[in-house]
């Protein structure tokens, strides 16, 4: 679907019932039968919320493999339409490349863009999404976010975390290492996680994109995950299940039976990817 086409379908998009918002059918891209082409696993819980906000695809094509994982913010049904928005702006803008010389390029033009046609589409209305991307060609990983998506390497049995979020306790550390703020204001903003940046926002700051290529290992596999996935596991957790045997789906699907074992009161939306 091309960026006009995709404009031409958000204007027919409405607000209805209790502030909801229906999203035209034709909106939403059926990427899934690539999905089945690409070794990835996939899985996702409600938590304990009445709607999935959560929106995760993976595809592949000759330029490489792509994944995005989007976890919309907004009441009634508005973080879901964020989330299929930024998720179809995304694979909108990758689709034509044969070759991906400069991903950041393609990371920083699509986020933009997707920023563009949230904000279109809500109005007055508050909503956004965070948005996580990854790609992956034949030798590097690049990847890019905005809000709080948590991306990492499983490499020889550990979970090396890559992505640092765009929370208020990482602003607030980065502050003091960059000397903006004392050590005991640092201290203070520590056990503050709200997102300070997210697609859809008023005021919509830069992405956090890896500060170079990093080089693939055979045997190299990619984690994603929004926030009902990595508040309730803790890492060693995450890798404990990355390390047993089975396939990446099933691997996906036991991460996300185990966020759903714990006790907590309050579950967001969880979703994680591997690839």
């Amino acid at each position: 679907m091309e960026g006009t086409e995709l404009i031409r379908l958000l204007a027919v998009a409405g607000f209805v019932g209790a502030g909801a918002i229906r999203l035209h059918p034709a909106l939403v891209k059926s990427f899934y039968q690539k999905t089945a082409q690409v070794d990835a696993g996939i899985a996702q819980t409600t938590g304990n919320k009445e709607i999935q906000a959560d929106k995760a695809q993976v595809v592949a094509t000759n330029a490489g493999r792509i994944a995005v994982l989007a976890d919309g913010i907004g009441k009634k049904n508005t973080g879901q339409v964020c989330a299929q928005i930024a998720m179809d702006t995304i694979l909108d803008q990758y689709e034509p490349y044969q070759i991906l010389n400069n991903p950041d390029y393609l990371f920083k033009t699509a986020f933009y863009e997707a920023n563009r046609r949230i904000q279109e589409t809500l109005g007055e209305r508050r909503g956004g999404v965070s948005l996580g991307v990854a790609f992956m060609n034949q030798t590097h990983l690049h990847y890019a976010l905005a809000g709080n998506i948590r991306i990492a390497l499983f490499r020889h049995g550990e979970l090396i975390p890559l992505s640092k979020g765009q929370t208020l306790d990482v602003l607030a550390k980065d502050a003091w290492k960059d000397g903006k703020i004392s050590r005991q204001e640092a201290v203070w903003s520590m056990e503050e996680s709200r997102i300070w940046n997210y697609l859809g926002m008023d005021g919509f700051h830069e992405i956090e994109r890896c500060s170079c290529p990093i080089q693939l290992k055979p045997q190299d596999t990619v984690f994603m995950a929004t926030c009902g996935i990595f508040e309730e596991l803790s890492w060693s957790e995450i890798e404990d299940i990355l390390a047993e045997p089975g396939s990446r789906q099933e691997r996906a699907e036991a991460i996300v039976r185990a966020a759903e074992g714990k006790e907590s009161k309050e579950k967001e939306n969880g979703s994680v990817i591997i690839f």
